[in-house]
Formats: structure tokens, C-alpha cells, sequence
């Protein structure tokens, strides 16, 4: 379980978007989470392979065309 306060503007608007929409606050909160924390995932997996690079560990780098063909990508 996890409980927050929100600011009153904000408060209110996810009370408004729950009333016109019929779902609930606790819907609409665990949506934005997921959403967020999937990009929050991806910037420090990005962030932590950058610094692995410019240390010299880690995989080599693609270049794009080889990359492209990896996943089989037309030009």
C-alpha cells in the first residue's frame, strides 16, 4: 500500500477526471506511475550503459546499419 498527498490542484483534477470518467483516483494514480516509472526504468538503464561506455567496460559499440539489420529494419 502507498499513500501520498497531492497538492489541491492536483488533488482536484484527478477527483474531476474520476468523476467524469466513472474510475476510480487510485486507477488514474497507479496508471500515471506505471507509465513514468517505465520511462524512469529506461533513463537510468540508459544512463548506467553510457557510463559503461565511457569507462571502456561493457559491450562494443553497433553501428546502425548493423543494428538496423539486427532487428531487420529497412533504410
Amino acid at each position: 500500500m502507498l499513500a501520498l498527498r497531492l497538492p489541491p490542484e492536483i488533488e482536484a483534477r484527478l477527483d474531476e477526471l474520476a468523476k467524469r470518467t466513472g474510475r476510480s483516483k487510485s486507477f488514474y494514480a497507479r496508471e500515471a506511475i506505471l507509465e513514468h516509472l517505465d520511462d524512469l526504468e529506461d533513463i537510468y538503464l540508459a544512463e548506467k550503459r553510457l557510463e559503461e561506455f565511457r569507462r571502456g567496460e561493457g559491450d562494443t559499440t553497433v553501428s546502425l546499419a548493423e543494428l538496423m539489420a539486427r532487428h531487420g529494419v529497412e533504410d
